[in-house]
């Protein structure tokens, strides 16, 4: 397929006609007139001028020049679209984003979950407040999970929403233990205990 570079080139030589004197009959500078025979975009002037010198051009040569112009564009066109064709290079596309918003979602998920069952895997957490002084009657009060039960010599305590437990204990005899236990939804348990004489 003959392309608009070669019409113009072949009519240009075919009637003997050098660039001087198409430049001088046309004024379209000599280094356009070669950029057009050889078909060298990078040496093309701006738009709109370009088409108006490639149809001036035509012109000149006694050739039709809508024709010559929707063929020059045509090949234009062609070069300028592959020379533009898109880069097989790393770039952030929509997809991309969407696809490592998903990722990094699934991963945030997958940590909380690990994180929650190894909470809820552990012994709850017990800190007992002990009485400084021994007397008859006791108050036992202490801190640990909201969601444990806790007991103490094997009676349930509520347990706040806190996690704050308290009870009184009556000592029977001068030298009571006393032990405090927590259990964990799970099972799992902590106990800690103490002696008062």
């Amino acid at each position: 397929m003959k392309t608009a570079a070669d019409i113009l080139e072949t009519t240009r030589l075919d009637k003997e006609l050098d660039y001087a004197e198409i430049s001088h009959k046309t004024r379209i500078p000599v280094r356009y007139l070669e950029a057009f025979d050889k078909d060298s975009p990078a040496l093309f002037p701006a738009e709109p001028y370009c088409s108006l010198m490639v149809k001036e051009y035509a012109v000149a040569l006694n050739l039709n020049p809508e024709e010559v112009l929707s063929l020059f564009r045509r090949d234009h066109e062609h070069q300028s679209s592959s020379s533009s064709s898109p880069r097989r290079g790393f770039g952030i596309t929509p997809q991309l984003t969407y696809t490592i918003f998903i990722i990094l979602s699934l991963f945030l998920f997958s940590a909380y979950l690990l994180f929650e069952y190894i909470k809820f895997q552990q012994p709850p957490r017990l800190k007992v407040f002990w009485p400084e002084s021994f007397s008859r009657i006791i108050e036992v009060n202490g801190l640990t999970d909201p969601e444990s039960t806790v007991k103490i010599n094997n009676d349930l305590v509520v347990v706040d929403l806190e996690g704050i437990f308290k009870k009184q204990i009556e000592l029977s005899t001068p030298e009571a233990k006393i032990i405090v236990e927590s259990r964990s939804p799970a099972g799992k348990t902590t106990v800690t205990e103490k002696i008062f004489k």
